[in-house]
C-alpha cells in the first residue's frame, strides 16, 4: 500500500477523523435533479404464487407520486411510496410502464416483470454487514442500515438487501474469536430449531421491519455443523433451517462452506463438492417464497460452471478479497476469465465493495471501523470494475458512517446502470500497454461500456484503439462518472489517469 493508505490507516487509529477522500473536487457524481428519474433494473425475475415485493427506485425531489400502467392482476402498487406488493402472477412476461411525477417534472419507463423459476436477472445489490461488524452484529445494526439505505439514497439507485452476515445464532461456547457470553447457548431447540443469539430477539419482526420499506432481507449460515467464526451451522437440519428462514421472511440466503470440508474431509470430487448447495438449492425452490441462493464456497471446483445448476443464482469465484484491498485489480481480472459464464439469474461474484468506514482484523482480533485506506481514484476504479463485470453489488462499509464522497461513489445511476444491464454480460478485457488494460462490455442497445483502467503507481496516459474495441466507425462517447458528453470519436480512446484511476465511459453509435 501506498504511504498516503498507511497514513490514513494509522492516524484514524489515533483517533483522528480523517476522511481524506471526502474533498468536494474529487466527487465526480453530480447531484440528482429535482426532476424524477427512474433506476434499478429494467427486468425484475419473480416465482409465480409467491409474495412479490419491489421498490421503485426514483431519485427527484419528493414528495413524489408513482403509477404504473399494465401493472398484472395480484399486484399492488403503493402510489405514495412507489413499493409494488402482492403475489407474483402465472408464469410469463408481463410489461409495465413505470411513471413518477413530482413538482418540477414527470417520468416513465418500461419495465419487465418475468414470472418464472429465474430470480436475479440482474444483479443483486445491496449492504453486508461482515467488513464492519464482524461477531459485533445486531439486530438493532441491521434495523439502522435499513433506515439509512432508504434515507441516504442508495434505495433510490437500486440497492435493496439488507442481509445479515456470520454471528447471529448461537455458538457452543466462547474462543478466541467470540468472547461475548451473550452469543453463547443452545445451538438448537428441544425441536431441532435453529436458536438465534440475544442480540437477535426476533427475526420476524426484523423482516417485517425491512418489508415495510419495501426492501428485502437476506441471511447466512454454512452447511456445515458450525460457521466460519464457530456459531451454529445447518448440516443435518438443512430442510428445517430452509423452511424457517422462508417463515422468518428472508428473501436471501448466503450458504457458507466453512466447516464443511471437515464433513467431505479426503473426498475431494465434485459430486461431493456440489451436494451441499444442490440440496439447499432444491430445499429453498420448495419454499413459498423467492430466496435469492448466493454460493460461498470460495471458486472451488470451477463453482461458475455449475453453480446455476445447483441452483445458485451467484458465487463467489474467489477466495475472501477480506482485508488485500491492494488486489482489488488482480481479483477482478481473475473473475473477468469466468465472464462467458455470466447471465441473468447466474453471477460471478468477486466479493464485497469495501469503501466508507470499514473495519479490518489483525493478530487474529476484529477492529472497529475506519476510513477506507484506499485512495479516491482507486475507489472510482473499485465500482467500475464491479459494474463491468455485471457482479452483484454489496456494500461493506458502514452505514451509520456514510460521508459525501463514499455515496457518490456508490449511487451514480449511469454507472449502475453498466451493471444492471438487462443484456447480462461481463466485460472481457483487453491488455494495453504497460501494467494498462482496458474493460470492454456489450449493452442491450448495442452500445458499450469501456473502462480504461492505470492499475500502475504512477499516473499514465492510457489509450485504446476502435479495432482493440471491436467498433468501427464514429461513436458519442459520455463520461459516465461526470455524467458527461466528450463528443464523437472514431479511431481511438485516450485518458490521462492518475495511479490506479478509471475512465469509465458509454459510447453509442
Amino acid at each position: 500500500m501506498k504511504k498516503y493508505t498507511l497514513l490514513v490507516w494509522l492516524l484514524a487509529g489515533l483517533g483522528f477523523n480523517v476522511l481524506a477522500n471526502t474533498n468536494d473536487f474529487l466527487i465526480l457524481t453530480p447531484k440528482p435533479p429535482r426532476e424524477p428519474r427512474i433506476n434499478g433494473p429494467q427486468v425484475y425475475g419473480a416465482r409465480p404464487g409467491n409474495p412479490f415485493l419491489f421498490r421503485i427506485p426514483c431519485t427527484g425531489e419528493r414528495p413524489i407520486i408513482f403509477f404504473a400502467e399494465h401493472l398484472p392482476k395480484g399486484l399492488v402498487l403503493n402510489a405514495a411510496n412507489g413499493i409494488i406488493t402482492g403475489t407474483t402472477p402465472a408464469k410469463g412476461e408481463y410489461s409495465v410502464i413505470l411513471k413518477a411525477r413530482n413538482a418540477a417534472g414527470q417520468v416513465e419507463r418500461r419495465f419487465k416483470i418475468v414470472a418464472g423459476q429465474t430470480l436475479v436477472l440482474t444483479p443483486p445489490m445491496g449492504w453486508n454487514p461482515w467488513y464492519v461488524y464482524f461477531n459485533r452484529i445486531s439486530d438493532r445494526r441491521i434495523l439502522a442500515a435499513a433506515d439509512e439505505m432508504v434515507a441516504s439514497g442508495m434505495a433510490d439507485v437500486g440497492y435493496q438487501y439488507v442481509n445479515i452476515d456470520d454471528c447471529w445464532m448461537n455458538a457452543p461456547g466462547l474462543s478466541e474469536y467470540q468472547t461475548d457470553p451473550k452469543r453463547v447457548g443452545p445451538l438448537r431447540d428441544a425441536n431441532g430449531n435453529i436458536l438465534p443469539n440475544a442480540y437477535f430477539p426476533d427475526m420476524k419482526a426484523l423482516t417485517d421491519y425491512i418489508h415495510a420499506k419495501g426492501l428485502k432481507a437476506g441471511i447466512y449460515t454454512s452447511p456445515g455443523p458450525l460457521t466460519c467464526s464457530g456459531f451454529g451451522g445447518t448440516y443435518g437440519h438443512e430442510a428445517q433451517d430452509a423452511a424457517q428462514f422462508a417463515v422468518w421472511g428472508f428473501d436471501f440466503l448466503k450458504y457458507d462452506w466453512c466447516s464443511y470440508g471437515n464433513v467431505v474431509r479426503d473426498d475431494k470430487s465434485l459430486t461431493a463438492m456440489q451436494k451441499p448447495f444442490r440440496v439447499m438449492g432444491d430445499l429453498l425452490q420448495q419454499q413459498k417464497r423467492d430466496i435469492v441462493f448466493n454460493l460461498c464456497q470460495y471458486g472451488l471446483g470451477d463453482v461458475w460452471e455449475w453453480g446455476a445448476e445447483v441452483g445458485g443464482n451467484c458465487w463467489r469465484t474467489a477466495g475472501d478479497l477480506g482485508f488485500n484491498l491492494d488486489q482489488i485489480f488482480p481479483v477482478a481480472l481473475e473473475n473477468a476469465q469466468h465472464g462467458a459464464w455470466s447471465k441473468p439469474g447466474a453471477w460471478n461474484d468477486p466479493d464485497y465493495i469495501q469503501i466508507g468506514w470499514i473495519g479490518r482484523q489483525r493478530n487474529g482480533h476484529f477492529e472497529l471501523p475506519r476510513p477506507c485506506p484506499l485512495p479516491p481514484d482507486e475507489q472510482y476504479s473499485f465500482m467500475s470494475l464491479w459494474c463491468l463485470m455485471a457482479a452483484p453489488l454489496f456494500f461493506s462499509g458502514d452505514m451509520e458512517h456514510l460521508d459525501p464522497f463514499t455515496l457518490n461513489v456508490l449511487c451514480n445511476p449511469e454507472v449502475i446502470a453498466v451493471d444492471q444491464d438487462p443484456l447480462g454480460k461481463s466485460a472481457r478485457v483487453v491488455k494495453l500497454a504497460g501494467d494498462a488494460f482496458a474493460m470492454v462490455k456489450d449493452l442491450e442497445d448495442g452500445s458499450k461500456a469501456v473502462g480504461l483502467f492505470n492499475p500502475a503507481e504512477n499516473p499514465a496516459t492510457v489509450t485504446v484503439s476502435w479495432a482493440e474495441l471491436g467498433l468501427t466507425g464514429r461513436y458519442a462517447v459520455r463520461d459516465l462518472w461526470r455524467q458527461q458528453d466528450l463528443g464523437k470519436l472514431q479511431k481511438t480512446l485516450s485518458a490521462s489517469l492518475h495511479a490506479h484511476g478509471v475512465l469509465l465511459v458509454r459510447v453509442s453509435k
